[in-house]
Formats: structure tokens, sequence, C-alpha cells
């Protein structure tokens, strides 16, 4: 399967004075550890692979809130699929950078 871009933003309610950027860094800390091609930005991450994967990525964010601390997480997901060339980050911001 081709490379498809995932951006998801986590809206983790946060217990008590926990912080909800608190929450947030450990959704991060999911997709810095996966390995796979990502880029934060100020409102949501977009990633670069499988989308299996990516998914699998995006729950596994989830539950590092949950365990952080948050009583309930909301999730934002855009999916860009493209099934015979895939996409790639460099495609979307080379002219950018």
């Amino acid at each position: 399967m081709a490379n498809v871009h995932v951006a998801f933003q986590v809206l983790p309610k946060p217990l008590g004075t926990q912080h909800t950027y608190d929450l947030v860094d450990k959704a991060i800390e999911v997709v810095e550890k996966s390995g796979v091609i990502y880029e934060v930005g100020a409102m949501e991450t977009v990633m670069e692979g499988e989308l299996d994967r990516l998914i699998d990525i995006v729950k596994e964010a989830q539950e590092a809130c949950i365990s952080a601390g948050a009583s309930e997480v909301m999730t934002h997901l855009k999916i860009h699929y493209r099934p015979v060339t895939g996409v790639t980050m460099d495609e979307k911001l080379k002219k950018y950078r």
C-alpha cells in the first residue's frame, strides 16, 4: 500500500489542575517513538506512512493521554490517500523550505 498522510489533533480533558499541553505532549511522545515520518504543528501532528500503522499510532496516542490522567480524549483526524503514487511531506512542503 502506498504511503498516506494522517493529520490528527488530540483534545484531552485533564483532571484537576493538570494542563492540557502536558497531556498532548504524551501523545506526541508516542508519535516520536513510533519511527514514522512526522511533523508537529501548532494545531495538529501530520504523519506519513502505511494507513493501518498510522491509525494504530493515533489510538496509542489517545491511550497515552488517558494513562497520563485525561478523563477523555476527543480526536480530530484527516487522511490524505492517493493509492497509486502515495503522498510525501516533501511534495507538499519542499517549496516552503
